[in-house]
């Protein structure tokens, strides 16, 4: 083993120290950073749902993967004044089920949606 004399005999036990330092640092930052940050919990799931409108009728399909049940219902908006707006009574659809919803206007529809309510 070779010993080193002079003034370069010092520079790379320095540089070892400062990379070591630098690591602890980098290291360290990380630790604290990943600390401070507030885990935020998945946003709620809601069933998938498909709806369909032919004519004055309305179907929706709703299926839920998820681990959770989830309430939908359909709401119908009819074209017509004097055609009143339905809502389907609430579903209660269960992880891994499927339901499907129908509603109908007496002439054409103007909008159909599902909600959802995660419980």
């Amino acid at each position: 083993m070779r010993f080193r004399t002079g003034p370069r005999a010092g520079s790379r036990a320095r540089r070892r120290t400062r990379r070591a330092v630098t690591l602890l640092l980098l290291t360290a930052a990380a630790v604290l950073t990943a600390a401070a940050t507030p885990w935020a919990p998945d946003p709620r799931r809601e069933a998938e749902c498909h709806t369909r409108v032919r004519g004055s009728h309305v179907t929706a399909s709703c299926y839920n993967g998820n681990a959770t049940t989830d309430r939908v219902q359909l709401h119908v908006t009819c074209a017509r004044w004097w055609d009143p707006a339905m809502d389907t009574a609430v579903v209660d659809v269960g992880p891994a089920r499927r339901a499907d919803l129908a509603q109908r206007c007496w002439l054409e529809v103007r909008d159909a949606w599902v909600t959802h309510d995660p419980g």
